[in-house]
């Protein structure tokens, strides 16, 4: 084990106090019995999270109509925004890339969101409507999020970075938008209020939140500031079903137009709140900084789960590297971060970076999801300090509204370890004929409805029950490739559409990158398969190196030695960056899309637009050149 927990750590967790009120021995033992025990665990998680109900529910589930359209917690009447601010004490921390940062109550924004919930009352927003959210995380942006919730409308949160034609695409269904002036990333004013005015439809209303104060056109009838929106006055709170939905998100695949994804209100309380309680041992007082946007899921699930467990969460403006490379280091100590989460990518940024001077004494626990974490950058995290913090390496998606997988701070851990299923889900390993699987790679699935599973696609569906409840009976397929040792330790390998397929055998692009992440002279890798006319598939990748270049040939023989010679790449080709989303996601389909020659697609979620062009000369310039020893 790279990771047993200290007795302090264990004594003092939220998860051996619940196994302790439960009777339970162990966490393992708990997490059979939260399975097998399905009613029993979501009938009384509830309870445990300190949920507040307008009318107690009468039945925790129902799946008379089949698995795919479960309800939950019929009978019961309730409200989201109700479990984010029925608290007391500092609910967010705003710090602006330039200037002061400053907390914020849960009364301030309580205010705030009975305020906005009267505006959108006064332009006719109704229960079911949906106000779109295109806006980088501010208090007053969040404030808008909660307020939707308060009268039960739906809060569709669209990633700030997104250009006309794909916000366009998000804004169907919308009766208001929420933008703002202009923000700050890398010292740039990024301006958002123009590609809000060349895709907005006829009827729309559009808020405004003034950030920067920078002057921007405003169309009367139509337009309406922050400010504004404040005189209309506060609102009651209306109460819903609890599968009444709360979020339309939308996720994209490799293909076709993004899949608008609903989640309850129900399932958006209780699954971040548990996570963040359970896996992570959030507690009142501590602090959450997850680095994400609000348009990518971590964004909500980082400030509705702090916020039920009355806790307090950041709220970052900019980029991590900027105006310091030490920006993240500086934050955690200046602010008293306790936890702080990223994508790999954005863990490996920070080992390019090299360690921070000290860590600070108060940061308890890393996060990490998004993709898989290699396990020298897995090492590297957990040896950041002069004492040892455990990393939760937890997987999910948007359509589940938090994770499938994930350890707690209280098990011990091997590198790169997501350790195994989360409290309540019934995940397993299935292959091609639906099979549970050990000692090799297959697809990741549920068993057993959550929550927080979307109940259906925005208008579609079709593709719902296609995507994912087609392969396997009954059963969730979520489009991930997992892998659980003879030790029963659970590991991911990418994403089943990302799959090689090399001299017959199935490879997930993860397992390549962690060997060639795992050589001092590399900071970072994207591996891609390639269709080839007598082999089916090879390989390429792309390396960033950490310093001026990368010795290839050596990188192809430690590929060799590490996982055979059917894998050693095709062609490994050096790079001076990847394309990334501004969650720090490496996108593989761009960079495959480079090599093979097809449309890249849309590409205004990329934090690094110009690393398309640089891999399309490094690619050029390597062409040439084979690698394979």
């Amino acid at each position: 084990m790279a990771w047993n927990p200290p007795k302090e750590l264990v004594e003092g967790a939220n998860v051996t106090q619940l196994l302790r009120e439960n009777g339970i021995s162990t966490y393992r033992d708990m997490i059979k019995k939260s399975i097998e025990e399905h009613r029993w665990f979501w009938g009384s998680l509830p309870d445990w999270l300190g949920i507040s109900w307008e009318r107690k529910f009468k039945e925790v589930v129902d799946i008379s109509q089949g698995p795919e359209w479960t309800k939950w917690y019929i009978g019961g009447l309730m409200n989201l925004e109700e479990q984010i601010l029925n608290k007391s004490g500092t609910a967010m921390v705003w710090v602006p890339e330039r200037g002061e940062g400053r907390e914020y109550s849960y009364q301030e924004i309580e205010d705030m969101s009975s305020r906005f919930a009267g505006f959108l009352l006064s332009q006719g927003v109704e229960k079911g409507d949906v106000v779109t959210i295109y806006a980088p995380m501010t208090p007053e942006v969040l404030s808008c999020m909660f307020g939707t919730l308060r009268i039960g409308a739906i809060v569709s949160p669209v990633f700030s970075g997104y250009g006309q034609a794909a916000l366009s695409e998000r804004l169907r269904n919308t009766k208001v938008v929420v933008t703002v002036d202009g923000y700050y990333r890398r010292g740039q004013l990024l301006r958002l209020k123009g590609t809000v005015d060349s895709v907005v439809k006829e009827g729309m209303k559009v808020v405004v939140v003034e950030r920067a104060g920078n002057e921007v056109e405003m169309k009367e009838g139509r337009d309406m500031t922050f400010r504004e929106a404040m005189k209309y006055g506060k609102s009651e709170r209306r109460y819903v079903e609890p599968d009444h939905p709360a979020l339309l998100m939308y996720t994209s695949g490799t293909t076709g137009r993004p899949k608008g994804v609903l989640i309850s209100h129900a399932g958006a309380a209780l699954q971040p709140a548990k996570e963040q309680r359970y896996n992570f041992d959030l507690k009142v007082g501590d602090r959450l900084w997850w680095v994400s946007d609000i348009g990518w899921m971590m964004g909500p699930w980082q400030v509705i789960g702090s916020q039920v467990l009355g806790a307090t969460h950041l709220v970052v403006e900019g980029a991590i590297d900027y105006p310091s490379k030490r920006r993240v280091w500086e934050i955690v100590k200046r602010y008293d971060v306790t936890h702080l989460g990223f994508a790999a990518t954005v863990a490996r940024m920070l080992k390019g970076y090299g360690k921070p001077e000290a860590l600070h004494e108060k940061l308890r626990v890393f996060g990490n999801t998004g993709e898989p974490i290699d396990e020298d950058t897995w090492t590297w995290i957990m040896e950041v300090g002069e004492w040892r913090r455990p990393i939760i390496n937890i997987s999910g998606g948007t359509e589940v509204f938090g994770c499938i997988l994930g350890p707690s701070v209280i098990t011990p851990l091997k590198p790169s370890t997501l350790w195994g299923p989360c409290p309540g889900v019934d995940a397993e390993v299935f292959d091609e004929f639906g099979s549970p699987v050990r000692g090799r790679i297959g697809y990741l699935v549920i068993r057993k409805p959550i929550p927080s599973m979307t109940r259906g696609f925005l208008g579609e569906r079709e593709r719902y029950l296609e995507t994912y409840w087609s392969r396997f009976s009954g059963v969730w397929y979520h489009g991930d490739l997992a892998y659980v040792d003879e030790d029963g330790f659970w590991f991911l390998r990418g994403r089943a559409d990302d799959v090689i397929k090399v001299a017959g055998k199935r490879l997930g692009p993860a397992e390549l990158e962690t060997v060639l992440n795992s050589h001092p002279s590399v900071l970072e890798s994207a591996c891609v398969g390639v269709p080839h006319p007598l082999k089916g598939e090879v390989v390429y990748c792309f390396v960033r190196p950490k310093g001026d270049e990368a010795n290839l040939r050596e990188l192809a023989k430690l590929v060799e030695r590490t996982m055979g010679r059917p894998f050693v790449p095709d062609k490994i080709v050096q790079v001076r960056d990847l394309p990334k989303t501004r969650s720090g996601k490496i996108m593989r389909r761009v960079v495959r899309a480079i090599v093979t020659g097809e449309p890249t697609g849309d590409l205004t979620s990329l934090e690094n637009a110009e690393a398309v062009e640089l891999v399309k000369i490094a690619l050029t310039s390597s062409s040439s050149s084979e690698t394979r020893p």
